[in-house]
């Protein structure tokens, strides 16, 4: 499959402690990108793409910034990776079968899909209904029992004393 881009892992991390946030908190984007050690300007316009895709919503003002839209266990892998990466095929078919020696004017003799064609769009199915099939509360529940507790008291420490 297509290598996904590295905004993908930001908008998985910032989606997973913005599901951590109680009520109606929220995190403004400099306080996200600080947690992850990333640049506020590239962070700011990963989370633009997954309020369009309202995956997070963004509340305006001087104690504004970001909240999950949704409950966690509706938002799939799949709708942060396709809100960063998009939704467009990763394999695309530029039928060069038709091309070289075995070329042909003759439209019958390539009737049917390109069956190279059809396996690339059938894994590419199986990987995104992967995804589909996960949810950001999956990842909550991988944090519980996966993340050590030293870092989590760190990161709780950092989101307590940053959310608004």
């Amino acid at each position: 499959m297509r290598r996904l881009s590295d905004g993908v892992e930001a908008a998985l991390h910032c989606a997973l402690v913005l599901a951590g946030l109680p009520g109606e908190k929220v995190l403004s984007g400099k306080s996200l990108a600080e947690l992850h050690g990333v640049s506020e300007t590239y962070l700011l316009k990963h989370l633009r793409a997954l309020t369009v895709a309202a995956v997070v919503e963004a509340l305006p003002g001087p104690r504004g910034g970001y909240r999950l839209a949704r409950d966690p266990a509706t938002i799939t892998l799949l709708d942060i990776v396709e809100a960063i990466d998009g939704s467009e095929p990763a394999f695309v078919c530029r039928e060069i079968r038709r091309r070289g020696p075995g070329k042909t004017k003759d439209p019958c003799a390539y009737k049917t899909d390109c069956f190279i064609k059809s396996r690339m769009l059938a894994a590419e199915e199986a990987w995104r209904s992967a995804l589909r099939a996960q949810t950001l509360a999956d990842l909550v529940c991988d944090g519980e029992t996966l993340i050590d507790e030293r870092n989590k008291q760190a990161v709780d420490s950092y989101v307590r004393a940053a959310q608004r």
